[in-house]
């Protein structure tokens, strides 16, 4: 056996025998999973794919963010479990229709280097030309976050430049500082100060450090 056949074999083996979930979607109740989970099922068995895992969401809308969708959120566990190398869907759609959320997912399985097999969009990124559109996802997705990033920051910078607050106001006003010292001077623990005040403990500590004015 040649050098090329060898690395041929090689390649074919580690794309071939895949521990693969499959994940279907539909909107409505009027819908039906069948057509999604019998065609993904054929291409699988086509490719000598192995399937562990099959997650479904029924009558949930793609604009739903995970805690909604109980199939998306279950799936991506067991990506993060790294108990798959591949996920197959039936088409980009059925994995989002809201941008942030897509591209969370994206990166999800690129960095648990978990491949994605698009049906209807014939996306295989086990293949070259699916990882090279793969990374090129992965560079939308943190563009995406690049300019949220500066949307913040801009917004805090316009806020400021107003005079106005930036971020949470503090619990620890005077008369909570006096009351923290106070208990303490009696000999309450920081536990029971920060039950009184209805504080949490680390704050409480950082109020019993801080002398009121």
């Amino acid at each position: 056996m040649t050098n090329s056949r060898l690395g041929f074999d090689i390649i074919m083996a580690k794309t071939s025998h895949r521990k693969v979930a499959i994940y279907a979607r539909v909107s409505t109740k009027g819908q039906t999973l069948e057509n999604q989970l019998s065609e993904l099922n054929r291409v699988c068995r086509r490719n000598d794919w192995e399937v562990i895992r099959t997650f479904t969401d029924f009558g949930v809308s793609g604009a739903k963010g995970r805690e909604v969708r109980k199939g998306l959120d279950e799936l991506l566990k067991t990506v993060v479990r790294c108990e798959v190398d591949q996920i197959c869907v039936w088409s980009v759609d059925r994995l989002g229709r809201s941008l942030p959320d897509l591209l969370g997912v994206l990166s999800t399985l690129r960095e648990k280097e978990c491949d994605l097999y698009l049906h209807k969009q014939g996306l295989d990124t086990s293949t070259a030309s699916g990882k090279m559109l793969f990374q090129m996802l992965g560079v939308f997705a943190e563009f995406e976050r690049e300019i949220i990033r500066e949307r913040i920051i801009s917004g805090q910078q316009r806020a400021r430049a107003q005079g106005r607050r930036i971020g949470r106001r503090s619990v620890l006003n005077e008369h909570v500082l006096a009351r923290a010292h106070q208990l303490k001077a009696k000999g309450q623990s920081v536990r029971e100060i920060a039950k009184a005040l209805k504080l949490s403990i680390g704050t409480a500590c950082k109020a019993l450090t801080t002398p009121p004015s």
